[in-house]
């Protein structure tokens, strides 16, 4: 079974702990703006593709919570430029800046 991705809002943070160890995705939210601005996948954890679960769940989440990503963090910039499919999540501005208008 998969680990659960929760959503730490007290700490800006959704996490997802497997084996003992810890990978965040770290934001910020300001209004209807969910700025991703780390990823951290422990060494560990390296390899399983957890960061890129982690990204498609975070980005569900903001479509359901009416959100729109400003992606600071290089990883989640990454994986919504392999995911264009998601553009219409990112703000407008960082979709110019990555190319997915």
């Amino acid at each position: 079974m998969d680990p659960e991705i929760r959503n730490n809002a007290e700490a800006h943070r959704y996490e997802l702990t497997a084996d003992g160890e810890t990978a965040v995705v770290i934001y910020n939210l300001t209004g209807e703006n969910l700025m991703i601005t780390e990823t951290l996948v422990p060494q560990s954890l390296e390899g399983r593709g957890i960061a890129s679960r982690m990204a498609k769940h975070v980005a569900a989440d903001a479509k359901a919570r009416g959100l729109l990503i400003l992606p600071v963090c290089p990883f989640f910039s990454a994986w919504l430029k392999k995911h264009p499919e998601q553009a219409a999540l990112v703000h407008p501005t960082y979709r110019g800046i990555l190319g997915l208008t």
